[in-house]
């Protein structure tokens, strides 16, 4: 199939070949006389045959005009709105860059809308700006309050410089540009989380310029909240928000407007730059018939402004200058909120009416309506070599004497290099060893040595993780839980699961389920689960909880989003693996019973559970349950094992 703009050009060549065939044919038809009978002549009155007349001759073949030209005439006129021409050759322009971090398909929207209203401008009209422009230029201002960098968000001068159609379009596209690019960052635009670590899986609800704009355009003076809104409204959120406004307040010079300016020569009088209209925002200086020129205006702001930091009031701008204009750098406690508050844009907008909220850093679960705690109970969590994902789920049912099936990472790390130093290994613990031909599966049964403990909470996820019972409850006494190898333990699960199952599920009757076989209990709806991870939290009195840093997630977002130049901890997926080789004189492992075969399988780490084991443990022989966690390991998030 051809391409459409290829196809297009080539209906045209016809349709022009067409015309001048049929063109030809008119002007032959018009110019032959009426059809007489002539008599026949004789032999000697022939005539000698006639050269072609002009008008009987074959029409010369057009050669079919260049893609290029046939693709050029097929584009839509111009509007005949000298602004809305400007602004439709502006975004059909690649090569018109509208801001940073636009990128195609941010700007493909933008065209999209400004064609549903044949390209006029959106803010501006009788050469003034727009109430609904005036308010949405305020919040963008304003976006640290916000927790973002205004300085993301340009903005064109409030009092138009000319009425130039070129100058008009341009300044309605920056601002349609920034405000939707304001409305992205606020839904998480700015980083994207899964290049932090594979193991940080979000789904942003980031909004389309085509989706924002018209609601913007039509607010009027609402504008300016319509666009904040678009910030998380979560109380925890906005606590932070307080913090950020209380600590900025506390900062000698904190209210003044700071402007980071890329780099480039000193400048002079006279001299003309692509970073003087950020200065001249910076200074509050009116409109200039050269936004771009370095005129005696800029030099005098700038030399006012280095005579109150004490620099050389030269009215240049230097390097020394360009750095007091950015202002120092965050503090430590700045960059952490900031931190906190981008990671708050990760989850839904809206949490569900009940949810499970799990902050890993904090080694919490909670049950939540609202702000109502439900149930709060203490975790395991992943450890830093093999962390807990941060993503958010939706929990669809539990599982009573779950068997477990150890993951092929656990398996190979941890199960085999054992079971090579002790045969009895699987044996004394009451795992199945099952062969499936050169491979080995391991399951164990339900029971109370079982890894999951009795009872495990499912949501479905591509990480294979859910939270779960354990038998190791000698380990929630500790402070730091950083222990499982990616799941979550909790401390009380039956209480937690009288909570989330509903009032036909108490503690009693689900305990008279134990030791009768695997029984799989549906949620009375879905409910969603949130595996966040804050390291700064504002409690009930307003005051600010640190936790650590387990994974290193919080440095790592302060680097991405230039709040630190500290060298963040390594991903996960770089670390070296800890696990032992086998040692190569070891024996291979054998069982104490003859082995029996499996029926073969191509899922070679999901055991069947009616598979005969090749060893068991006796009744009688009861052994402390290994510490193991049933979580893959990162290397294959989007398989499980059981």
């Amino acid at each position: 199939m051809l391409p459409r703009r290829r196809a297009s050009a080539l209906v045209a060549v016809l349709m022009a070949g067409a015309a001048s065939l049929a063109g030809a044919r008119a002007q032959e038809a018009a110019s032959s006389p009426p059809a007489t009978a002539p008599a026949a002549p004789t032999a000697s009155e022939a005539p000698a045959p006639a050269a072609p007349t002009a008008a009987e001759a074959p029409a010369p073949i057009q050669a079919p005009e260049p893609p290029a030209q046939a693709a050029e005439a097929q584009k839509p006129p111009l509007p005949d709105d000298p602004v809305a021409s400007a602004i439709a050759t502006k975004l059909a322009d690649t090569n018109v860059p509208l801001l940073r971090r636009v990128g195609r398909k941010e700007r493909e929207a933008l065209q999209a809308f400004y064609a549903l209203g044949a390209f006029k401008p959106v803010w501006i009209a009788d050469g003034a700006w727009t109430d609904a422009a005036k308010a949405v230029i305020a919040r963008l201002g304003a976006a640290g309050e916000d927790g973002l960098d205004p300085l993301d968000y340009p903005t064109p001068l409030l009092g138009l410089p000319t009425r130039a159609p070129e100058d008009l379009a341009e300044a309605d596209l920056k601002l349609s540009a920034a405000a939707a690019l304001y409305s992205r960052d606020a839904r998480g635009g700015r980083i994207e989380p899964s290049r932090l670590s594979r193991l940080i899986t979000p789904k942003l609800d980031l909004p389309s310029a085509d989706a924002v704009l018209p609601r913007l355009a039509a607010a009027g003076t609402g504008a300016n909240a319509l666009l904040q809104s678009y910030n998380p409204a979560q109380p925890g959120f906005l606590a932070l928000k307080a913090k950020l406004a209380a600590l900025r307040a506390q900062q000698p010079g904190g209210a003044g407007p700071m402007v980071r300016l890329p780099k480039g020569p000193t400048l002079k009088p006279g001299m003309r730059d692509a970073r003087v209209p950020l200065i001249r925002a910076r200074f509050g200086l009116g409109a200039a018939d050269d936004a771009t020129a370095y005129d005696a205006a800029v030099a005098g702001a700038v030399e006012r402004f280095q005579r109150e930091r004490g620099l050389a009031a030269t009215g240049q701008l230097n390097p020394q200058t360009v750095a007091a204009l950015a202002g120092p750098s965050p503090g430590r406690q700045e960059a952490d909120l900031l931190a906190n508050m981008e990671r708050w844009r990760w989850l839904p907008a809206d949490l569900g009416k009940t949810f499970v909220w799990v902050n890993i850093p904090e080694l919490k679960v909670r049950v939540m309506t609202g702000t109502r705690v439900l149930d709060e109970a203490r975790v395991i969590v992943g450890k830093p070599d093999s962390p807990t994902p941060v993503f958010s789920g939706e929990m669809t049912y539990a599982v009573v004497n779950p068997s477990w099936n150890v993951p092929p990472s656990i398996l190979k790390n941890e199960f085999l290099p054992r079971l090579a130093k002790d045969p009895n290994y699987a044996a004394r613990l009451g795992y199945e060893v099952v062969r499936r031909g050169n491979s080995i599966a391991v399951r164990q049964p339900p029971g109370e040595r079982n890894a999951l403990g009795f009872i495990k909470f499912m949501f479905p996820n591509d990480h294979a993780v859910y939270l779960h019972d354990t038998p190791n409850r000698t380990l929630f006494a500790r402070s730091s839980r950083a222990l499982s190898h990616g799941c979550v333990r909790v401390d009380d699960p039956f209480r937690f699961a009288q909570v989330v199952l509903g009032p036909t599920w108490p503690t009693e009757r689900l305990k008279k389920l134990i030791g009768k076989g695997e029984r799989t209990v549906m949620l009375p709806e879905k409910l969603p689960v949130h595996l966040a991870y804050f390291t700064l939290v504002a409690d009930e009195g307003g005051s600010l909880r640190q936790y650590d840093d387990l994974y290193g997630i919080n440095a790592r977002v302060k680097v991405a989003l230039g709040l630190s130049s500290e060298a963040p901890p390594a991903p996960e997926a770089a670390r070296k693996p800890k696990a032992k080789p086998v040692p190569a004189a070891a024996p291979a492992p054998r069982a104490p019973v003859p082995v029996r075969e499996a029926r073969p399988s191509r899922a070679v780490a999901q055991a069947p559970r009616r598979t005969r084991p090749i060893a068991t443990a006796s009744p009688g022989v009861v052994q402390p349950a290994p510490d193991y966690d049933e979580a893959p390991a990162p290397a294959a998030p989007r398989f499980g094992w059981w």
